[in-house]
């Protein structure tokens, strides 16, 4: 697929999609890739499920979010949708307490594609969502758009999923798990945005993504930025940023030695000044918890949502104090947080 073929259909895309006006009052929550299955040792959601209905339900729904799921909710690729609903009937209450009030947006992937042919399916399904920011937009999809296979010939990728790889239980080597097909959607749809104004807001890749950055970028550009203030500091605050330096590199080199051991590169971008107009939820079927967009007060944040002890050793200095949910295990912070004003008036100057 050609650059301008995709950036033409994508465009398209975005003016039939619904839109929704923001302002400072508004809560919206952008989260993708569940990838609910039938509840099985195969369900990738097992492992988080019971969090991801706390996270939506105790704070989200509560604290008057609009729920955008953006694609991958249903894996229509391994699993028939009767033994999804039927294994996931909490969580599809929970959906339904969102649509009943009118704040569920449900945004298909290449994944749940199928849904589209389901024709008792209670909920309305999106290419997309826009997002109006004043006169600026930002536009949510699943990202698979960006892939011209997926884009020509999903239905095949889905049967070789469910009947080969699925049935000879082979692991699928998704966009998640393939660095050059990951980066390839990702610099696509970031050259989109870049050229055209836009913030994106995507999934599909299964990789949390903040003012384009990745964790991997937001690591090593806060190592060199902590360097630079050790030579101008005394005292406590020396030491306190050699004590922070370490627990950061000691996980830079961490991602580094098992990013060569897969074959993939470690950066998205090369020597461009960066605009911030690339985001990515993440999923919610990471091994030590899930990730999400969240817009509100008339910023945008990405959070990360895990079970109290299971964090990230460097978390608290790079999120600072976690939030705990309820009485419960769970706990939340904010990995990133960012007036939209901000974020585009960044991209103004550096574009």
């Amino acid at each position: 697929m050609r650059d301008d073929t995709f950036a033409s259909a994508l465009l398209d895309q975005m003016r039939w999609a619904p839109g929704i006006i923001l302002d400072p009052s508004s809560r919206i929550v952008v989260i993708s890739d569940l990838h609910m299955g039938d509840g099985s040792g195969n369900d990738d959601l097992r492992r988080n499920g019971e969090l991801l209905g706390s996270v939506l339900e105790k704070y989200y729904f509560d604290r008057g979010f609009t729920l955008l799921l953006n694609g991958d909710i249903e894996d229509l690729q391994k699993f028939r949708l009767a033994k999804i609903r039927a294994a996931w009937r909490g969580l599809f209450a929970v959906f339904d307490r969102f649509a009943r009030e009118g704040r569920l947006y449900k945004i298909y992937g290449n994944h749940d594609e199928g849904l589209l042919e389901e024709a008792r399916y209670p909920y309305t399904l999106h290419t997309g969502v826009r997002l109006g920011w004043g006169p600026r937009t930002l536009y949510v999809f699943h990202g698979h758009q960006a892939s011209s296979f997926l884009v020509k010939h999903n239905d095949l990728s889905g049967a070789i999923v469910r009947y080969v790889l699925h049935t000879l239980r082979i692991r699928n080597r998704s966009p998640s798990e393939d660095s050059v097909r990951r980066y390839r959607v990702e610099r696509r749809i970031y050259a989109f945005s870049r050229l055209r104004g836009v913030v994106s807001i995507i999934g599909h890749t299964h990789r949390p993504l903040f003012e384009s950055l990745s964790k991997y970028d937001r690591l090593r550009f806060e190592i060199e930025r902590l360097c630079a203030e050790y030579s101008l500091s005394g005292g406590e605050r020396k030491a306190e940023i050699a004590d922070t330096v370490e627990l950061y590199k000691e996980e830079f080199l961490r991602m580094g030695r098992k990013e060569r051991r897969q074959g993939r590169s470690r950066s998205l971008y090369g020597s461009e000044l960066l605009l911030p107009c690339l985001f990515n939820s993440g999923c919610a079927v990471g091994k030590k918890g899930l990730t999400s967009i969240e817009i509100e007060g008339g910023r945008i944040a990405l959070a990360y949502w895990c079970e109290e002890g299971k964090e990230k050793r460097y978390l608290e200095r790079e999120a600072g104090p976690a939030e705990r949910l309820g009485e419960g295990p769970f706990i939340r912070a904010r990995v990133g947080n960012q007036a939209l004003d901000g974020v585009f008036a960044r991209m103004d100057l550096l574009s």
